[in-house]
Parts: structure tokens; sequence; C-alpha cells
């Protein structure tokens, strides 16, 4: 899902640049405030795990990738605005270290899975989860988190690719971007993650939330809140 350079045009990775500058400070302040000494050690662990995840890489159509992400995980344990920081941390050191993304795309990558992600998956476990702190109910809300956030936010990329054949061609009508129009581009983004990666995501963010349940119950952003 990472998106390399030359396939997002300034129209569109520029304005993403902008709305992730926006949600960084937002972040950044946030972390000054909330965030506990007892908590940094975690969110150096949760970029490392978000950077080991993100290391399985699978090309799909489109000109980018299939992944599991661990925003959502991250979002759960830390929260919405930790997760923003610590995964787009992770998602550029990936694209200038190791060409993982494009430099020109890190607003968009940042967006896509930094700040859609967490927030689709913070609300969606808040959501399904009501009342529950244990039990059934709390196993469903963790895999619909990680299963729907990183689903919509291949949906988001997906868009992305789906406008350059709309707002960036040559004079001669040829895409000058991402070649594949929506009708393509979402079907290949959203297929892949409804079928194989979303549920990799789910069962990650499952397998997790059961550890620090055990383990680190008082950790848990997401149910600490009710």
């Amino acid at each position: 899902m990472h998106i390399p350079d030359g396939y997002l045009s300034p129209q569109t990775y520029l304005p993403l640049y902008g709305a992730s500058f926006v949600f960084w400070t937002i972040a950044l302040r946030k972390f000054k405030t909330d965030l506990s000494v007892k908590h940094v050690p975690y969110l150096a662990m949760a970029a490392a795990f978000s950077f080991l995840i993100q290391m399985f890489n699978i090309p799909i159509p489109g000109g980018t990738t299939g992944h599991a992400v661990g925003a959502g995980i991250v979002a759960i344990l830390l929260g919405p605005w930790t997760a923003v920081i610590a995964v787009s941390v992770v998602l550029i050191i990936q694209a200038i270290v190791f060409g993982d993304g494009g430099i020109t795309a890190i607003g968009a990558n940042c967006f896509n899975m930094a700040v859609v992600m967490p927030f689709v998956s913070y609300w969606v476990f808040k959501l399904v989860k009501g009342e529950a702190v244990a039990g059934a109910r709390l196993y469903t809300a963790a895999f619909l988190s990680g299963y729907t956030g990183l689903s919509i936010s291949a949906v988001v990329t997906a868009v992305e690719f789906g406008i350059q054949p709309l707002i960036a061609m040559s004079p001669d009508g040829r895409p000058l971007y991402a070649p594949y129009p929506l009708e393509i581009a979402v079907p290949a983004m959203a297929l892949e993650h409804l079928l194989l990666f979303g549920i990799v995501e789910g069962v990650v963010t499952i397998l997790l939330l059961k550890y620090f349940i055990k383990h680190e119950p008082d950790l848990i952003y997401a149910v600490k809140e009710n």
C-alpha cells in the first residue's frame, strides 16, 4: 500500500502533505501533554512492530503493494493520536532510507496508513465493543477494527490512484501519473485487502490485544476510555 513516486500528481500529493501536517501537529501536541513517561517505551515498540509487519510486502496491480500495517492495534493500545506519530515515523523512515514508498508520496502514505487507519480502527473498536472489557465481543471488536481500518485505508489509496486519469492528462489525453481509472484501481485494491490483508490485520490485532489484556491490562487506551 506504499505509493511510489510518479503515481500521484502534485494536485493530489501536495494537499495530502498539508492534511498530514495538520494531523502531525495536533498529534505532537497531544503526545507532549497526554502520553506518560511509562508509555514512551511502548511508543518505540509500536513503531518497531509496525515497521516489521510492513516489511512483508506483496506487489498488487496499480503500482503499489499489500501488507498489514499494525496501526489498528497501536491505536487501541496507545490511542489514535499516538498511532499517528508511531506509524508516520515508520513510513518516513521507510521512504527515505529504504525507498519503500516515494518521497513525494510521504504525505499520502501517512494520511492513508497513519491517519485514516488508526482513527477508523479505533472508532470501530469502540463502537463494536460497547461496554465490554473482556470476552468474545471484545475480540470481535479487535478483529473488525484491524480488518475495517486496513480495508478503508486501501480504498482511500485506490481512490487517490483512480482519480489521476481525471485530473492529470497530457494534451493528447494520456494519463500523466497512475493510469488506472477508479473502476480498476478500487476493485484491485479493495479485493486484495478484503480477502487477505485485512484478515491478517484483524488476526494480528486480536493476538496482540489478548497478550496485553493478560500482561498489561492497564496499558490499553481504548479500554480505559470507557
